[in-house]
């Protein structure tokens, strides 16, 4: 009798298991089948996707080659440096000089390197037009008065101006449809390495800034480009104070107009001026390169991003591979690592949206991040055809949501639209208007 009682348990055991597990079953089932029909592209559903330019389309053709302008027929851009939107129709490109306009070679082998070794790859860019453009030094630490000399090389004239490349078109501005339809040529001469382009969205005025790394100064101009209007810096000579700079870099503003400057290349800090452009203040302290980890040390301070909310600023580590985070006098709060390696943030930028976008030289990504790190979405592909990202330098947003890059390795700058039915949150955030919309 016993045993048949145990058999009967036993039975109802296994039988209660056995619905238990089979019901588990389905429902994990049901979740895979569910997971299988879930996108995971920037635009849900989509099919055939690669995300190769993420939530946007590439507006090809734009902007048109510096080749389309009367006695430039030979000549496209150099190194793309900087890009800002004052509006859809009005977009200034910051550029690196102009170099040969080459149609690319035919591949051929190496055989003087080695076995196999091609040139130019199927498919991968074949001119760095960062290192072709005028001047060198464009690392840290490195002497911007030798930067002809570096360009130049050791076995001068390895290059020459007005053949390998000449100094032209630093500022051009272009329409909705890439149309030139403003240079600043009469300004070239004042410029060595310009680096970045802005308008502060605080200023009515909507006067347009220029940072210029190699003559360690920013440039202030009249929003038609006809009259300069001040210099902070001391052009062509370096330092560390309220009236030098030592390669300035990136720029940042508050609402009342009081700014940022990432100093730089060399400098090791980050300063504060007044709407007026008086020195406040600077924090940041020399650190061991590519080791540092104590907060406030830097190493080519290369980007700086204010959230107007807390007031909080975001500085742009780079050789440190950090985002060093402080308050608005320049007290240490925070910091969070990337943590790729080698990584090559070339910027940071906060939106309308209050998270921090930037761009990795090393993985060709662009990034959008939390304010605390946590990565959004991530998109980017090394290539030669339009859509790729080579060396994103400079970035901008415009009222409508189109996107601007301007590529200092592929000599480039590309607009891109938002695609329709892009998930929102992979769209980078609209820039910071106040003082003009």
């Amino acid at each position: 009798m016993n045993r048949t009682v145990t058999i009967i348990f036993a039975l109802s055991v296994g039988v209660a298991i056995g619905v238990t597990g089979g019901s588990r079953l389905v429902n994990l089932s049901a979740v895979a089948q569910t997971a299988a029909m879930t996108s995971f592209s920037a635009v849900p559903d989509a099919i055939g996707e690669q995300d190769i330019s993420g939530p946007y389309q590439v507006q090809a053709g734009w902007p048109k080659d510096l080749s389309t302008l009367p006695g430039h027929e030979k000549w496209t851009y150099g190194g793309a440096r900087g890009i800002f939107a004052e509006s859809p129709n009005r977009v200034f490109l910051l550029g690196g000089g102009e170099l040969p306009k080459m149609a690319r070679p035919q591949a051929k082998l190496l055989t003087d390197v080695g076995p196999s070794v091609q040139f130019p790859i199927a498919g991968l860019p074949w001119r760095n037009a960062n290192t072709a453009s005028p001047p060198g030094a464009g690392g840290s630490r490195q002497d911007a008065a030798k930067g002809m000399e570096m360009w130049r090389g050791s076995a001068a004239p390895f290059r020459e101006l007005g053949v390998d490349a000449r100094w032209h078109h630093s500022i051009t501005v272009v329409d909705a449809q890439g149309n030139i339809t403003e240079d600043w040529t009469q300004w070239d001469n004042m410029f060595k390495r310009p680096h970045a382009v802005y308008i502060s969205p605080y200023d009515a005025q909507k006067r347009v800034w220029i940072v210029d790394d190699h003559t360690h100064a920013i440039y202030i101009f009249s929003n038609d480009g006809k009259q300069h209007l001040q210099t902070i810096g001391t052009p062509n000579v370096p330092g560390a104070d309220g009236t030098h700079f030592n390669r300035p870099t990136f720029m940042a503003w508050l609402p009342d107009g009081t700014f940022y400057v990432a100093d730089g290349y060399n400098g090791t800090r980050v300063a504060k001026f007044d709407a007026s452009g008086k020195f406040l203040l600077d924090f940041g302290m020399p650190g061991d390169p590519g080791k540092e980890t104590r907060p406030g040390y830097m190493n080519n301070v290369h980007g700086v991003a204010v959230d107007v909310e807390t007031r909080r600023v975001f500085v742009n580590d780079r050789d440190n591979n950090r985002i060093q985070i402080f308050d608005e006098n320049g007290k240490y709060l925070s910091e969070w690592k990337i943590t790729v390696r080698p990584s090559s943030l070339h910027y940071v930028v906060i939106g309308d949206d209050r998270k921090l976008v930037t761009f990795d030289r090393n993985t060709h990504k662009m990034l959008k991040y939390e304010l605390d790190g946590r990565l959004i979405y991530s998109w980017g592909t090394l290539g030669d055809f339009p859509g790729t990202l080579w060396g994103v330098h400079g970035m901008a947003t415009d009222q409508e949501g189109n996107l601007y890059v301007a590529e200092v390795d592929a000599g480039r700058f590309q607009k891109f639209r938002p695609r329709p039915g892009a998930n929102p949150a992979a769209l980078l955030g609209k820039p910071v208007y106040s003082a003009w919309r």
